[in-house]
């Protein structure tokens, strides 16, 4: 992994002034997240609710979403935050930044960086998916 500085203050503040855009009608916990990618641009999304609970949109899901709108690259840092607090991301959006950040991409933590397979052991899909789908690809 390439080495990049990581400006965690700057996280964090962009993922505070993304979550004033949350749409929390029904939980009121207005979510931001913001994320450094590998070519140094800083990217945010906040969470969507919806009544029924199950289909709301974490903040984590926006920033996938800026991430792939805005032309791709790789994640290597993201903060979240929640009602002005540092936020865990949940499982699904663990799964989500490790396929757009993979295992070494850092997660702050209660203010301490993580690596992300420290967060999401045994990732899916592992290495066995892959060997799987390799060899059921050759001809």
């Amino acid at each position: 992994m390439t080495q990049h500085h990581i400006d965690w203050t700057a996280l964090r503040s962009a993922a505070l002034a993304v979550a004033k855009n949350a749409y929390a009608p029904y939980s009121k916990f207005n979510v931001g997240a913001a994320a450094l990618v590998d070519d140094g641009r800083i990217i945010t999304g906040c969470n969507v609710e919806n009544a029924s609970y199950g289909m709301a949109l974490c903040a984590e899901c926006g920033v996938i979403s800026e991430l792939i709108r805005s032309g791709g690259g790789r994640l290597v840092a993201v903060c979240t935050v929640g009602n002005g607090q540092p936020v865990t991301p949940c499982g699904r959006c663990r799964q989500l930044l490790w396929e757009h950040g993979g295992a070494d991409m850092l997660l702050e933590v209660n203010g301490v960086p993580r690596r992300l397979n420290e967060m999401l052991p045994n990732a899916f899909p592992d290495e066995s998916v892959f060997v799987a789908q390799n060899i059921g690809n050759k001809k």
